[in-house]
């Protein structure tokens, strides 16, 4: 839920129309998308069923810092001792329509914000006869989540989103996120002191973005305003149908710390210390902590930015955000073990095996792309939606002893037109001099696929491999499935 001091505006989004219930911001335009792996669904996390359920288990390893389920009388308020309630189109002293757009007054009407005497906190946007839309915003009394030295922090919720999807949803804008601590009674020092967007939804699209915000507005290492981010669908029932777990973990134990974002276990985003500079990561994580956020809003630059100027005549009124629990664990002294990213193979010497086939979708970090299904043989799932600029990062490839100089990689096109790219492998850093690369143009479509060599110069050693991808076109050129390197 970005925070915008100055201005409401966000550029137009990109999308094909091949997925079209996966449309979302181009790269540098709304969000700037870094790192994702699908991993194993781990106990504590749960997916569908009914409302109203109980706050999961502590794990073991883990212990219990805070949470709320939303028990009492339906009608009734959220719990004043966990919750502060906000109200109107401002913080005192701070931006205009709560810095991001959005029109709603927000109320502590029962009808904009109450539990619903089943376990669940309902947030519900309201048109009223003259056309004023009133909602809900809420945030935590704490302002102190934060992991201890070698630790990790999780920060949970059990969320269906407003059920309303097409042009009756637009405009519609839940979210679950969190603020750094020293943003409470200032209200202009963001995004320096730090924004975690766990679940960001506009306008009833089935997908959940998770989104950081850092540095400084505009641009900055954070690409404001729009900030490092990722989307993806909910897995199974739409988020609008059900219920679904988003997460977020600030992992003091890896090294270099690490950001992450899940949506019923799946990692889907993450942020690593170092693709930001020392002073930035200090500034946002070096304060007592954050405070946590639930609200609905309407309108505003996100769900503008995707769908016209919103509300319209045609968004329905009364569409709830339904909220079964929040809840804060922090793992166990010592060094805990991080949620495994998926690798393909481990070769003597630790890292993945170069000469395996690594799965695209098995990458450490990405920008600017996305994940479906892929028809090719082995099924499973391939990175789309690759542009111009995008790349991914594949963390301790190990070529061994004896160079390996050649790059083979599964690629599909359905560009058309004209649109092609390259497909270039790089060692270590991003701005390395290509060690070799290929051409790609249109496959015959999306899922035709086709396996293309390239040489390269003889690498040995372990590496970490970048693979980048340019074109002069900005449409997107490629989909990528696997990729191997061979002497």
């Amino acid at each position: 839920m970005r925070i915008i001091m100055g201005t409401s505006t966000n550029p137009p989004a990109r999308g094909r129309p091949r997925v079209r219930s996966r449309v979302r911001p181009r790269l540098r335009l709304l969000l700037t998308v870094l790192g994702a792996a699908l991993i194993p669904v781990i106990a504590m996390t749960v997916t569908g069923g009914a409302a109203g359920a109980a706050v999961p288990a502590t794990p073991s390893g883990w212990s219990l810092v805070w949470s709320d389920d939303f028990n009492g009388a339906a009608g009734s308020p959220p719990s004043s001792a966990n919750w502060i309630t906000d109200t109107g189109h401002a913080y005192p002293g701070g931006p205009g329509n709560w810095g991001t757009g959005e029109i709603q007054n927000y109320t502590a009407s029962p009808s904009n914000l109450s539990l619903d005497g089943a376990g669940n906190l309902r947030i519900t946007p309201i048109k009223s006869a003259s056309g004023e839309w009133t909602s809900g915003r809420v945030e935590t009394q704490r302002s102190d989540f934060k992991p201890a030295a070698g630790r990790i922090l999780r920060i949970e919720g059990r969320i269906q989103m407003p059920n309303v999807t097409g042009d009756s949803a637009l405009g519609y804008w839940p979210a679950f996120w969190a603020l750094g601590a020293p943003y409470r009674g200032n209200y202009w020092n963001w995004p320096s002191t730090g924004e975690f967007d766990i679940m960001e939804n506009v306008n009833g699209i089935n997908a959940v973005w998770g989104v950081l915000h850092c540095g400084v507005n505009p641009g900055g290492p954070c690409n404001e305003t729009t900030g490092l981010g990722a989307n993806r669908p909910c897995p199974g029932s739409t988020c609008q149908a059900a219920m679904h777990t988003y997460r977020f973990e600030w992992d003091r134990a890896a090294s270099p710390n690490q950001l992450r974002w899940y949506v019923d276990g799946q990692q889907f985003h993450s942020v690593a210390q170092n693709q930001v500079d020392a002073t930035t990561w200090t500034n946002m994580t070096g304060h007592a902590g954050y405070f946590i956020l639930l609200n609905v809003a309407m309108g505003g630059a996100f769900p503008n930015a995707l769908g016209g100027s919103t509300p319209t005549a045609a968004t329905v009124s009364g569409r709830p955000m339904v909220v079964d629990y929040v809840a804060v664990w922090q793992s166990g002294s010592g060094t805990p073990t991080p949620t495994p990213t998926p690798t393909t193979s481990n070769p003597p010497g630790g890292g993945v095996d170069a000469r395996s086939t690594i799965q695209a979708e098995a990458y450490q970090a990405q920008s600017g792309t996305q994940l479906e299904t892929t028809t090719d043989s082995g099924g499973g799932q391939n990175v789309s939606h690759i542009a111009n600029g995008d790349w991914l990062r594949f963390d301790g490839v190990n070529f061994g002893g004896s160079a390996a100089t050649q790059f083979k990689a599964r690629v599909a096109s359905g560009a058309g037109g004209g649109v092609s790219g390259l497909i270039q492998v790089r060692l270590d850093s991003l701005t390395a001099t290509p060690i070799g690369d290929f051409a790609l143009g249109d496959t015959g479509g999306w899922q035709s696929w086709r396996t293309v060599p390239a040489n390269i110069a003889g690498v040995t050693g372990t590496h970490t491999v970048y693979i980048t991808f340019t074109s002069g076109q900005p449409a997107d050129f490629a989909n990528l499935n696997w990729l191997t390197f061979s002497t």
